[in-house]
């Protein structure tokens, strides 16, 4: 469906069924440089099971107007006008790295409307390398090749996808291509310069579940851990042998710890 947030016409997706307000919310938020389409298995299963869903393309990607914004604290305060658009007076917030810091930020600044949490491939702080920032700036596909190779576990050099035929390095170097110039760039430099994560944690009171690779190259799970211990109600979940991009890499696993 699209809405219009802080004037944005903004692309958001429900699962497959249309958003209905009254039943429990669920917001799903993506990582750097990605879209709604991370969420495919994740927001279906939620909308057929009782959820109202909102798997929005945050301001300046995927199918979503105006540019992207420049910190953790706007995408943080955009989120919670997202909700306001919806009519939604509260939600739990899912959220894969850069999403997991905007879920993290949004319940620290708006706390009312947060009822739960749920951090796939987090961390603390989430330091992005200088020849991968120099990449992004310049729109050198590079960039690209470097997510990709970082952010896929091992079982993907072999295959290692469920869907006969598909190569996840290729699915992931495909919707990063389509990034509008600068985009990546944008939201990398919102991650490297984010470091509210521990003061935000201190003030979150609602419960949080932290979904941690244990081959996680780009937010290690020992990072992970660190952030968890900052969260006073919290548990953590790490998925055997998968790295940064847990949709793909474990969809199944990971939908079962967000079930829990």
């Amino acid at each position: 469906m699209q809405l219009s947030v802080n004037g944005i016409d903004t692309f958001v997706a429900t699962g497959g069924r249309e958003f209905d307000k009254s039943l429990p919310a669920i917001v799903l938020l993506h990582g750097a440089g990605f879209d709604h389409t991370t969420w495919a298995l994740h927001s279906r299963w939620f909308a057929h099971h009782g959820f109202g869903v909102l798997a929005p393309d945050l301001p300046g990607h995927g199918r979503s107007g105006g540019a992207p914004l420049p910190t953790i604290a706007d995408m943080a305060d955009w989120t919670a006008a997202l909700l306001d658009a919806a009519g939604v007076p509260k939600a739990r917030l899912v959220g894969h790295s850069m999403g997991s810091l905007i879920a993290l930020e949004t319940a620290a600044r708006h706390p009312a409307k947060v009822s739960g949490l749920s951090l796939i491939g987090t961390a603390a702080t989430m330091t992005v390398g200088p020849d991968l920032l120099k990449a992004a700036e310049a729109n050198d596909h590079d960039a690209v090749d470097m997510v990709s190779i970082w952010g896929l576990g091992h079982q993907a050099e072999l295959g290692g996808s469920l869907a006969p035929g598909l190569w996840m390095h290729y699915g992931a170097q495909r919707v990063l291509e389509q990034c509008r110039p600068g985009v990546l760039f944008n939201d990398l430099s919102a991650c490297n310069a984010y470091q509210g994560a521990l003061a935000a944690a201190a003030r979150i009171t609602v419960p949080a579940t932290l979904i941690l690779g244990e081959r996680d190259m780009m937010t290690p799970a020992r990072a992970g851990k660190a952030l968890a211990a900052a969260l006073a109600n919290s548990r953590t979940v790490v998925l055997s042998g998968a790295g940064h991009m847990m949709m793909v890499e474990r969809p199944d696993e990971l939908l079962a710890a967000l079930q829990d």
